[in-house]
């Protein structure tokens, strides 16, 4: 089994930093892009954030400049340091990840439970 846990959501104020932190556990053989997406209320879950198992990463427009994504292969971790915070990016954040659990299986996608981050004007 596999599980993704987030962490370092909370209430902040316009202008403000978060760090999200995602743990990935369980049997991995190999993890391939690892990412952060987003569902405000009313919504569709969107990209925010997105890197590769070759440390390329890509970015939503509405984040370009504040946000960065980071991975720590050796603790199959990603972080989301998201910087002068705005009340649009209220939302719920969830962590995905493409994982191999095994050298002759197919990766498939996991997500997070989700974690809340509130950015009150």
């Amino acid at each position: 089994q596999v599980q993704l846990v987030e962490s370092g959501g909370g209430l902040v104020q316009a202008g403000e930093s978060l760090r999200l932190s995602c743990a990935a556990s369980g049997y991995i053989f190999s993890i391939n892009e690892m990412g952060w997406y987003r569902q405000a209320p009313g919504k569709q879950r969107e990209l925010v954030a997105i890197s590769t198992s070759g440390s390329s990463t890509n970015y939503a427009d509405s984040v370009k400049g504040r946000f960065t994504i980071s991975r720590d292969n050796a603790k199959n971790m990603v972080y989301l340091q998201m910087n002068s915070l705005k009340p649009e990016d209220t939302a719920v954040y969830y962590c995905n990840a493409n994982i191999r659990r095994f050298s002759v299986s197919a990766a498939r996608g996991y997500w997070g439970q989700g974690t809340q981050v509130t950015v009150s004007s």
